[in-house]
């Protein structure tokens, strides 16, 4: 997944990681040097819909203005980190 819009420098993957964690997703997030930032995640597919519903809005200073996700098969990770 891939979110656009003002997402550096408000948290955005912190509190992304620590959403994750509250809903059972696994996976990881980080800063694109594009102004993007990309996640994957895996889980539940309730669990992930919750998240990517999240990312749409994401912490409160942001401002997301796109999300783009692709669907890949699991990669069996585990835990949720920030990269």
């Amino acid at each position: 997944m891939w979110v656009s819009g003002r997402v550096h420098g408000v948290w955005f993957r912190e509190s992304c990681r620590r959403t994750a964690q509250n809903h059972g997703v696994r996976g990881w997030v980080r800063n694109l040097p594009d102004g993007r930032v990309e996640a994957v995640l895996e889980g539940d597919p309730d669990s992930v819909a919750r998240l990517v519903a999240w990312c749409h809005d994401g912490p409160e200073h942001a401002s997301v203005t796109g999300v783009e996700v692709l669907e890949e098969a699991p990669q069996g990770l585990e835990g949720f980190s920030v990269r």
